[in-house]
């Protein structure tokens, strides 16, 4: 088809607009994929002591610049300013030391006030064992070493599977009931110590229709009747069995409680790198109580002694 110069000069003119539409497309496009990296954070605050070993657990240890008053491990986050706890962060110190990102947990009451001043906030939350692998990745993602997360979970996973294959057989089963927070909750079978319980082939008391961390009359535990108690060392034995109706409780008579001093018990409370030590120390509390049909004497079964100090658990992530 032949046009005339005029036709041929409106249809260029009418092609015009959507070459320019085109060509900036493509400019976005070619801008979209040579543009730099956003610069991975190099100032980061922890408000949660299982955050803060993540972080160091992917790597990025030497990057935090404060962490919340209970984050004590690995050693090294014990000298960085304190910032607070879970319920009274502190605003002002959290500014102060000018972050690139915090990591909180989500109803943290000092997130929308940290992103009203501009601050990049990341907020999580950890309720099971696959929130933890998730966590762990977007920890390493966000801080630009993509798949130190999963690696860390790997490790953990299997920390935990060589503690299920030191696991005595005669403590398979058996009911476990895990105190938290001095006795006021409890942590049942959909929590991640729940879940790390089921692991090791253990039974919780606690049923997951009641929450994760659900609080508990005294006549709960008695009518379930535990085989083994979960407890801080914190809490004095006696006033465990003065509890109404524990003392009828064989777990109390015959001193089934594996009692875990301040750090090994943080272990557990905490949805952290460390949940696989958690499990070596439950296994090795079992081992020592003996075969479980010879445990009715066996004497509370303490693991050695560790630092004192007020529990972190107020600290666990829920």
């Amino acid at each position: 088809m032949m046009f005339s110069p005029p036709r041929l000069r409106a249809v260029f003119r009418s092609a015009l607009p959507c070459a320019a539409v085109l060509l900036l497309a493509a400019a976005n496009a070619l801008a979209q994929t040579t543009a730099p990296p956003a610069r991975a954070p190099q100032r980061i605050v922890t408000l949660q002591p299982s955050l803060t070993e993540t972080v160091c657990a992917v790597g990025a240890c030497d990057r935090l610049v404060g962490t919340d008053r209970y984050s004590d491990w690995p050693p090294s986050v014990r000298k960085l300013p304190k910032l607070g706890g879970i319920e009274d962060p502190s605003l002002e110190g959290i500014v102060a030391l000018r972050p690139d990102l915090v990591l909180t947990r989500s109803n943290s009451r000092v997130v929308p006030r940290l992103e009203a001043l501009g601050v990049r906030v990341l907020p999580l939350d950890i309720k099971t064992h696959a929130d933890m692998r998730r966590v762990m990745e977007q920890v390493a993602q966000i801080i630009g070493r993509p798949g130190a997360g999963e690696e860390a979970w790997q490790q953990l996973d299997r920390h935990i599977a060589t503690a299920v294959s030191h696991m005595p057989p005669s403590w398979k089963n058996a009911r476990v009931y895990v105190e938290v927070h001095g006795g006021s909750t409890a942590a049942s079978e959909v929590s991640f110590i729940g879940e790390t319980l089921a692991r090791l082939g253990l039974r919780n008391i606690v049923p997951g229709d009641m929450g994760p961390f659900p609080r508990l009359g005294s006549e709960f535990v008695v009518r379930a009747r535990p085989d083994v108690l979960v407890t801080s060392a914190l809490t004095d034995p006696a006033v465990v069995a003065a509890r109404p109706g524990w003392a009828s409780l064989d777990a109390v008579k015959f001193g089934r409680n594996c009692s875990f001093p301040k750090d090994s018990y943080d272990m557990l409370m905490r949805p952290g790198p460390r949940l696989g030590d958690a499990a070596d120390e439950l296994v090795g509390c079992l081992r020592r109580l003996g075969d479980r049909a010879d445990a009715g004497q066996a004497q509370p079964a303490r693991a050695e002694a560790g630092p004192t100090g007020p529990s972190a658990a107020t600290a666990m992530s829920r």
